[in-house]
């Protein structure tokens, strides 16, 4: 009983921190995944903390609902790509043999705390936030054929996936920054539920763990938003960086051990 108790503690500790760092800074994933790890295999963790912070995702994109009107062209140009990539995602994780999600966790973990890492200078890259040329057809289709493949990371592990689509996104004539946030949110939850029908159907889900955890995040998401005000958005950045990058040196570590014996 003790030992059951830790868990849900542990998880719903992580969950609520996740759901706090998502509405100030992204990156909730990085919390949540390795939690779930001390209780379950890695693609139902993977799967069980979809569920858990898709609530989030779903909430977020109903707060931008006003911003969603003026943008609502560009999210029926990329609602499809969202869908199927998002699905074919989540069909990866469900379908291969279990050891190849487990040797591409370090892979993952180590992508989205680069992504993070490196998120201002994307940024900066991509130009998000600034007015851009309207885009060309060649443009719209390669807008189109990068959401696929976010979506497809995104349906398949997802940390990150925010600003990819918000560097693709400043691509397409978008300088509202609040349109930007309200087209990620969106896609988000579209690419997040479509993951979590599959998850459900191929029976990868811990649901007891999913509901209490999906409680947590909306709990933290509240208490993030409340706070954000009073919080440095850059420490809570950096913070999860580090988590990210020391767990990805951690699974690495256990992948080497485990081959060197």
């Amino acid at each position: 009983m003790s030992d059951s108790l830790s868990i849900y503690s542990l998880l719903g500790l992580a969950a609520t921190a996740a759901g706090a760092v998502n509405s100030i800074a992204g990156g909730g994933t990085l919390l949540t995944f390795p939690s779930l790890l001390t209780a379950v295999s890695p693609v139902v963790a993977n799967a069980t903390s979809t569920v858990a912070l898709v609530p989030g995702s779903l909430a977020s994109g109903w707060g931008y609902r006003r911003e969603m009107q003026a943008a609502r062209r560009w999210l029926m140009l990329l609602v499809w790509p969202s869908l199927l990539g998002g699905a074919l995602g989540a069909l990866l994780v469900a379908r291969l043999d279990q050891k190849y999600f487990e040797a591409l966790v370090p892979w993952l973990l180590l992508t989205a705390a680069a992504l993070f890492l490196f998120q201002p200078a994307i940024a900066k890259l991509t130009g998000i936030g600034q007015s851009h040329a309207p885009p060309t057809a060649a443009t719209r289709i390669a807008i189109m054929a990068f959401q696929f493949l976010v979506a497809t990371y995104g349906g398949y592990f997802g940390a990150g996936i925010g600003i990819l689509m918000l560097s693709s996104l400043s691509l397409i004539g978008i300088s509202d920054i609040h349109q930007m946030n309200a087209l990620k949110c969106v896609l988000g939850a579209c690419i997040n539920g479509v993951a979590v029908v599959v998850f459900a159907i191929e029976g990868k889900v811990h649901w007891p763990f999913a509901l209490v955890m999906a409680g947590a995040a909306i709990l933290g998401g509240y208490l993030g938003a409340h706070f954000a005000r009073r919080l440095n958005p850059n420490i809570v950045r950096w913070l999860v960086i580090a988590i990210g990058f020391s767990l990805a040196v951690h699974f690495f570590y256990r992948q080497w051990f485990a081959i060197s014996q």
